[in-house]
């Protein structure tokens, strides 16, 4: 049997474990990744649907899917933190990568829709690096 894993929302309110069985880590350049994060690319790690039990919050998760594209996302009512879902054929959980409080022993295995990618990434990894918050 693989490791538990745990992972949680920011406030707490949604909780769920899963075995450490992943088949895929996408760091996603996608527009509607971007768009959906906030940020560079979306982080998501590939499952199978069965591998996840939620502990707490199951009913506090809200769900978005696009009328026009092939997405989805689930997301916590009170803190809006991405969690878990099933993709749009329910072949695959998708585990958003922060939403795991424990390390996952797989890795970022390919950065997908590379042409969408942020034009500012390139200079933010080559920034000074801080330990903390700065203004």
């Amino acid at each position: 049997m693989n490791k538990i894993l745990k992972g949680e929302c920011l406030c707490g309110t949604i909780k769920f474990e899963l075995e450490d069985d992943f088949h895929a880590f996408h760091l996603c350049h996608c527009k509607q990744c971007q768009q959906q994060t906030g940020s560079a690319f979306a982080s998501n790690i590939f499952t199978t649907p069965e591998n996840i039990n939620w502990t707490e919050g199951e009913d506090q998760i809200s769900v978005y899917e696009h009328q026009t594209r092939d997405f989805s996302k689930s997301f916590c009512k009170h803190c809006g933190s991405a969690v878990p879902f099933l993709n749009k054929t329910g072949r695959a959980l998708i585990v958003p990568a922060g939403s795991l409080s424990d390390d996952a022993s797989i890795v970022p295995k390919a950065n997908i829709f590379n042409a969408e990618r942020a034009c500012w990434l390139s200079d933010g990894i080559e920034a000074k690096l801080f330990d903390g918050f700065r203004n």
